[in-house]
């Protein structure tokens, strides 16, 4: 299997999660990924080569949300789901990789338990709710309530990804709003939701463990200001894209690499 990429299932309190494993190497890395329309069920093998460059020095751990989510659930929740996963599987003192929600889920994981973090990393995200974030997530829960999934994938793929971006993948925007189509819209609509809950700015000088912010200037769905805003309050190292957006992490060639760099450092 490539990259030794595999899929399982673990058993949570009164919950069965989907996670990914990958890689060679001894140290753990968990991967927390943002809200996504489809959930990482048979995706191993493309996430595994996408992030093949921790495969050497990593084990990586990449968990999936609840099958069925609570109405009512926050990205708090979410950490103390990765916090129970990762005591099950007996992982302690972890690198973590956050992006957009993902990172909101980080931030509260490394201050609920830091005894989980070893270095942190958060990559497109905020610590506090802007107008930006509301507009956009509201805007993408009122599609899915009415049931326009076209138009959800279309404007989801045109505040994540930079203009030319967009401009060169437009013939494939069809085939797009296919493979990501909602599997299960009320899930979705609880998920997004779960966004507008991240408030762990005045926290923040909770985390004690090393942190790197990475952020897209031209972010149309959480801002780069809110990059800024962490890295401040923290005083800890950022890396800012300034001609990219939320998707930095999949169009940036070396952001990979940077995150690698600062986790091996």
């Amino acid at each position: 299997m490539m990259y030794n990429a595999k899929e399982l299932k673990l058993n949570i309190q009164n919950a069965q999660l989907d996670y990914i494993t990958f890689g060679n190497g001894t140290k753990p890395l968990v991967m927390i990924q943002g809200l996504n329309t489809r959930g990482i069920k048979g995706s191993a093998i493309p996430i595994a080569y996408m992030y093949r460059i921790f495969a050497k020095d990593y084990k990586v751990y990449l968990f999936d949300r609840r099958p069925v989510v609570q109405k009512g659930i926050t990205v708090r929740d979410m950490a103390s789901d990765i916090a129970i996963a990762m005591d099950t599987l007996g992982i302690t003192n972890a690198d973590v990789f956050g992006v957009s929600q993902g990172g909101m889920i980080a931030q509260y994981l490394a201050i609920d338990r830091p005894d989980l973090v070893k270095k942190l990393v958060l990559a497109v995200t905020l610590s506090k709710n802007n107008d930006t974030v509301k507009q956009v997530v509201n805007r993408w829960i009122k599609m899915s309530e009415l049931g326009t999934m076209r138009e959800l994938v279309a404007d989801m793929a045109e505040k994540m990804y930079s203009d030319s971006y967009v401009k060169r993948y437009r013939p494939f925007m069809p085939l797009l709003t296919i493979l990501q189509k909602p599997k299960d819209v009320w899930r979705f609509v609880t998920l997004a939701k779960a966004n507008l809950t991240c408030n762990t700015y005045e926290e923040l000088d909770k985390i004690k463990c090393p942190v790197l912010v990475i952020g897209g200037r031209q972010d149309k769905v959480v801002t780069g200001e809110a990059s800024d805003e962490i890295a401040e309050k923290l005083g800890c190292k950022i890396h800012m894209y300034e001609n990219l957006g939320h998707a930095a992490y999949e169009e940036a060639k070396d952001f990979n690499r940077i995150v690698y760099e600062f986790l091996i450092g």
